[in-house]
């Protein structure tokens, strides 16, 4: 019982952390939920924005059926972005989610931030790079903001307290193994 009430009161005076997952393999998002899933088992609130991302994945999926304390926010389709030249509704609903994450963030209601994909959406220019920035510098004190996608720019891995690199060394992929439920999505 003592040792609840110390870290219960640890908790409330330390400060959230910006994590970064970023790098060319397969498992970004996967971790960023791996870190929801500790922080739902102490009893945080967690709030995901997807960007770039419509199609029903298992994480959502899941959320929906058992994690109460877990909400889920695509904004986003379910197709590809051209880099080079995105739709304007690519740019658009990248908004809504750069302005859903403000919200959220300034809410006061949960405990983790995750902005899945943000780093495509940054690459892609799909939202620019000051407002990312500003959201980091802004959060909360004792939110934890997790950043994931490949193409992390220098400026948010300057920004964040921990980044993680997730490599490709193999991937099934390349011996024309089809995408799968429980998997890739």
């Amino acid at each position: 019982m003592t040792e609840d009430i110390i870290q219960d009161t640890l908790s409330k005076f330390s400060s959230g952390l910006v994590m970064v997952y970023t790098g060319d393999g397969k498992g970004k998002t996967t971790a960023a939920m791996g870190q929801a899933l500790r922080a739902l088992g102490h009893g945080r609130k967690v709030f995901v924005v997807q960007f770039m991302k419509g199609r029903k994945y298992g994480e959502v999926l899941c959320a929906e059926k058992f994690l109460p304390d877990l909400t889920m926010r695509q904004c986003g389709l379910d197709s590809f972005v051209m880099k080079d030249n995105p739709a304007p509704v690519d740019i658009e609903l990248a908004g809504q989610g750069l302005n859903l994450a403000k919200k959220i963030l300034s809410s006061g209601e949960y405990d983790m931030v995750i902005l899945d994909e943000i780093n495509v959406a940054l690459e892609f220019k799909l939202v620019p790079l000051d407002e990312v920035l500003e959201i980091i510098r802004n959060k909360p004190r004792e939110v934890d903001l997790i950043l994931t996608g490949r193409y992390a720019p220098p400026e948010i891995i300057e920004a964040a307290d921990m980044v993680s690199e997730v490599r490709e060394i193999k991937h099934h992929y390349a011996k024309g193994v089809k995408e799968r439920a429980g998997i890739e999505f």
